[in-house]
């Protein structure tokens, strides 16, 4: 999708995915070389005009990052409220922020999540997005020189790396 908000002060929603793998021997999260940036970074797009962040989430992910929804689980805090009466619950986002676009003079206020994959992806990434995909444990990410990274992504992985991986449960993501 395209921004359809690009005045000044005015801001899209998106979602970022971040993806921890845990079938190699520590946990590495994924990250892709962005094509119109060129720094490693998280998933993520913007949520449709006909969408919620809850059906965001399984189509960007399979379009970035070639998973299937039922392929992964989501990490939640153990006491988060899962249902509402007559309204949609969405899953708890790792963080909540708001940051000026590169190149633009508008905003993004994104709603960044945290998923687990033990396995490879099922799919094959849509034509457009990047191929450069590549797995980093924390020392790798600390390593990352900052011009080679969007450096709010990398606090959040290790976030996620450091507190989150180990204290939030896993549960499907396609119950999301």
């Amino acid at each position: 999708m395209v921004h359809i908000h690009t005045k000044p002060g005015q801001h899209d929603h998106t979602v970022s995915m971040f993806i921890v793998r845990t079938d190699e021997a520590e946990p590495k999260i994924m990250f892709h070389l962005h094509k119109k940036y060129g720094v490693y970074m998280q998933f993520g797009g913007h949520i449709e005009l006909d969408e919620n962040p809850s059906q965001t989430l399984p189509r960007e992910l399979k379009e970035e990052t070639g998973y299937d929804i039922s392929q992964l689980k989501i990490l939640q805090p153990k006491n988060a409220i899962k249902n509402l009466s007559g309204i949609i619950t969405h899953p708890v986002p790792v963080a909540y922020s708001t940051h000026p676009v590169w190149g633009y003079d508008h905003s993004h206020t994104d709603t960044a999540f945290s998923f687990v994959a033990d396995q490879k992806p099922k799919h094959n990434l849509e034509a457009e997005e990047s191929d450069d995909i590549r797995l980093f444990t924390k020392k790798e990410l600390l390593g990352l020189p900052a011009e080679k990274t969007y450096e709010n992504g990398r606090e959040i992985a290790l976030y996620i790396l450091d507190h989150v991986l180990k204290e939030w449960e896993q549960i499907p993501a396609s119950s999301i």
